[in-house]
């Protein structure tokens, strides 16, 4: 295949409620939506995940959008590939950027696959008609607010409830949860927010049958997790330390963590982000498929990747209506207590919503 077009967009929308982690609060996502074309009139679709402000890395929709634009798509544009794995290694000249190189990746894959009559998922290698999802919730104002959105999608029939933890909102949290809910499937998601000096009072954790714990430390680190593990029964998982098969391959050397959450963003695409799922595989290590508030077409390459076998925890993938009073593919992505459907249709299987993108849309470029 061969890109002739590539068009980015800059997209804002607002999310139905402010979302809330130990890094910062925020309601407005802004976002790059990147449409492609090859020479038979094909059309992939992918988006960044990059927020405006670099609290969960180092990429912001403004680093994407430099990167895209004077690197990234000049690599590609016009260039012969025969598969899309080829593109992280067009793209190798250039360091780190993973979410950027993500975005054109993902779009890559979608034509391919529409290239092949097949859906994304099959193209992947996926073999399950339908996947698991949970859910995430960010910090609350109070334990009761927190209550009743867990209340609410438990009635919906998610199959995981994650919650956003820092310090002041952790072990007595958690606690209450359990106290109220105590068979549900629950893991708490700590964005870094401590250090291992904090051990003592992780382990506090350890009392209240979490699925596990996850990126308590640094978001660079995998030393310090490794003594973390060691000590506690929870089981850790591992995200912002992870980008790379490579990442990943040294983390579960040192034993560093028993679960992985592949982002198809952070680690560059689909094409590493199959390749960390093999890997895991092969050891006996769980991952699952974490969400970056995507709008419906980052949401869709997670459906995607997420049929894949050792995808065996419910991911982040919750449906549309869980973020967007409106969302830019038709139809919305839905959840079927606690299940969403894979769709039939060749390549992501959602069509974007022209009419709707363009009402979100702040400014765009096309690059031939």
């Amino acid at each position: 295949m061969r890109l002739t077009e590539v068009t980015l967009r800059h997209l804002k929308m607002r999310m139905k409620a402010p979302f809330t982690t130990s890094f910062g609060s925020f309601q407005d996502k802004e976002f790059i939506l990147l449409e492609a074309k090859d020479e038979q009139g094909n059309i992939g679709w992918g988006e960044s995940v990059a927020f405006d402000t670099p609290w969960y890395n180092e990429e912001t929709f403004k680093t994407n959008w430099h990167m895209l634009e004077d690197y990234l798509i000049p690599a590609l544009l016009n260039k012969e590939i025969e598969h899309p794995d080829e593109v992280s290694a067009l793209f190798s000249a250039y360091r780190k950027n993973n979410m950027a190189k993500s975005t054109v990746e993902g779009a890559v894959w979608d034509i391919f696959a529409k290239r092949q009559g097949i859906t994304l998922a099959e193209a992947l290698g996926g073999k399950n008609d339908k996947i698991e999802v949970g859910i995430s919730i960010g910090i609350q104002e109070t334990v009761e607010d927190l209550m009743q959105l867990i209340e609410r999608y438990v009635s919906e029939g998610y199959k995981r409830m994650k919650i956003k933890i820092k310090p002041g909102w952790d072990v007595d949290v958690i606690r209450q949860v359990r106290e109220r809910f105590p068979n549900i499937p629950l893991m708490a998601d700590a964005n870094s927010a401590y250090r291992l000096t904090d051990i003592d009072h992780l382990k506090q954790l350890d009392e209240f049958n979490l699925m596990m714990i996850e990126q308590p430390l640094a978001s660079d680190d995998i030393v310090d997790h490794a003594k973390l593990q060691r000590e506690m029964k929870t089981p850790v998982c591992l995200d912002e330390s992870i980008h790379s098969l490579e990442d990943t391959r040294k983390a579960l050397e040192l034993g560093s963590c028993k679960i992985i959450n592949i982002k198809i963003g952070r680690v560059g695409g689909l094409t590493e982000a199959k390749k960390i799922h093999d890997y895991c595989m092969e050891r006996d290590i769980p991952v699952w498929c974490g969400g970056m508030l995507e709008s419906g077409i980052g949401r869709a390459h997670n459906v995607a990747i997420t049929t894949l076998d050792n995808f065996i925890l419910p991911g982040d993938t919750a449906g549309s209506s869980r973020y967007w009073e409106k969302d830019i593919i038709t139809p919305e992505v839905v959840v079927n207590d606690g299940y969403i459907y894979i769709p039939e249709e060749p390549g992501i299987g959602y069509k974007p919503d022209m009419e709707t993108i363009k009402q979100f849309t702040v400014n765009e470029k096309r690059y031939c």
